[in-house]
């Protein structure tokens, strides 16, 4: 059986430990904000279950002011960086910052540009539920998603801002590079309806890259992918030509997009189950580190995941107050029933920020890094100037969400507590015209603090707005989602 490659956890006591490195991670970017919470983090005897509350911690540690939160991302940063390793070709293990530097016995990557036939959108348009809402259809979607608290105002006024802007869909001066090209979250598809220039990143997956090119030739815009040297043909060559493991092959993709003249936006909407989704977070983030050193313009694009913890503002927490003291004899009955385990309050009365805790058990720590990871890269990156686009995405139905048959349930029952699960093309769409938002307005709006910034726009799902703290529900969600019955 052969060993792990590429960008891989460190040896450490108890092997190539995922919660060593975890707790290790948690505890370092606490220690110089929150002495208490790094013992904590550190004496953490059941990660894989225990996880959860340092990973609260840490977000309740940089409400203390922007200096702490920052504090907190860049120790974070350094500590994941200085663990992590790379074992190369030759078996040799090195430090993650010497990958760029190490010598490759791999063939630098070719580019294959494929140019659609298909018309170029100047209008936004959002699939759902069967339909295409546009225009004032579209207004009155965000409308009705703000009263219900499925998206946050920011989030309506951005793409509203994007309807009275449809020049702003002109992509054509855009070089947007899509790392996860065939990610079911990722904006792809809606880049190259827009007319953009779009550099497609993924796994050498045949299967996958038909899907992309077929998506390129369907719209206006123009893919540029990396291909092995002397490729040429049809698409059915392309595809099995096209691609790059970014675990594995991360100097030759830092190459290939260091080759492209102009500004760049760097998004990145990778992921992988288990452990791996660590090791591939962190080696787009020693790409973006590596780009951004050639690159003083590089923009930077991310997409953050609803079920995590978050400060939220006063309104959200208002909102979900109101819906705790309507609520029905039926919901009082079954907290007191339950002991209070179950549905009990979102936030403390008045709470202003808020925390909403979203974490989701069944995900894991790992999943929980990955995306603490890209939320520390974002804040670091915008406080030193770079254009930056962070938004929260609902909860959407993907694959990887379906193949959880807890989460699939959950998901399946949660209508009944207000949340709203979105389908992927209505989330990637909606996504997608936030970007344009960020990228036209250079980020959007300055904030005080990065916990404002990860509020602005979010489209949550009604997680932060509903009356129950989310993981006193998710139990009745699944059971509901399960049996299909009625609460």
């Amino acid at each position: 059986m052969e060993g792990p490659s590429g960008v891989v956890f460190p040896r450490t006591g108890e092997g190539r430990s995922t919660s060593a490195v975890g707790r290790a991670v948690v505890a370092d970017a606490l220690r110089a904000v929150d002495p208490v919470g790094a013992r904590a983090a550190e004496h953490e005897t059941n990660w894989r279950h225990g996880y959860l509350a340092h990973f609260r911690r840490l977000v309740e540690a940089g409400l203390l002011s922007r200096d702490a939160a920052l504090t907190i991302a860049r120790d974070g940063l350094a500590s994941l960086h200085s663990r992590m390793t790379v074992i190369g070709a030759d078996g040799r293990e090195t430090g993650l910052a010497e990958v760029f530097a190490a010598p490759t016995d791999h063939e630098p990557l070719e580019t294959a540009t494929v140019s659609g036939g298909g018309p170029i959108e100047r209008e936004l348009s959002l699939p759902y539920r069967g339909q295409r809402l546009r225009g004032d259809d579209l207004r009155r979607r965000l409308d009705a998603w703000v009263g219900a608290g499925v998206v946050e105002p920011s989030c309506a006024e951005a793409v509203g801002a994007v309807l009275a802007n449809p020049d702003w869909l002109d992509l054509r001066d855009q070089q947007v590079v899509v790392l996860g090209a065939g990610a079911e979250m990722g904006p792809l598809p809606s880049l190259l309806r827009w007319g953009g220039d779009v550099l497609a990143v993924d796994l050498p997956r045949p299967e996958l890259w038909r899907r992309v090119l077929q998506t390129a030739r369907r719209h206006g815009g123009r893919l540029r992918l990396p291909v092995r040297p002397g490729t040429a043909g049809d698409d059915a060559a392309l595809a099995a030509h096209a691609g790059a493991d970014l675990l594995h092959r991360l100097p030759q993709v830092a190459d290939w997009l260091g080759g492209v003249d102009g500004r760049l936006v760097l998004g990145n909407y990778v992921y992988a189950d288990g452990a791996t989704n660590v090791r591939v977070a962190t080696a787009v983030d020693a790409l973006t580190v590596h780009l951004q050193r050639q690159r003083d313009d590089l923009a930077l694009a991310f997409l953050a995941t609803p079920t995590d913890v978050f400060a939220v503002p006063a309104d959200a927490v208002r909102h979900a107050e109101r819906g705790y003291a309507d609520r029905g004899w039926v919901r009082r009955s079954l907290r007191l029933a339950s002991g209070g385990r179950l549905l009990h309050r979102n936030y403390p009365p008045g709470a202003d920020p808020g925390v909403n805790d979203s974490l989701v058990p069944q995900q894991g720590p790992n999943y929980a890094l990955a995306k603490r990871l890209q939320r520390w890269r974002a804040a670091v990156a915008r406080d030193a100037g770079s254009t930056v686009s962070f938004t929260v995405a609902p909860p959407t139905r993907t694959r990887s969400v379906l193949r959880n048959r807890a989460l699939a349930a959950a998901y399946a029952g949660a209508h009944r507590f207000g949340i709203e699960v979105f389908d992927p093309a209505t989330s990637n769409t909606l996504m997608a015209a936030l970007l344009v938002h960020d990228l036209r307005t250079g980020g959007g709006p300055a904030q005080p603090h990065p916990w404002q910034d990860e509020a602005y726009a979010a489209a949550h799902g009604g997680l932060w707005r509903v009356p129950y703290a989310p993981r006193s529900a998710l139990g009745l969600a699944v059971l509901l989602g399960l049996g299909g019955a009625r609460a």
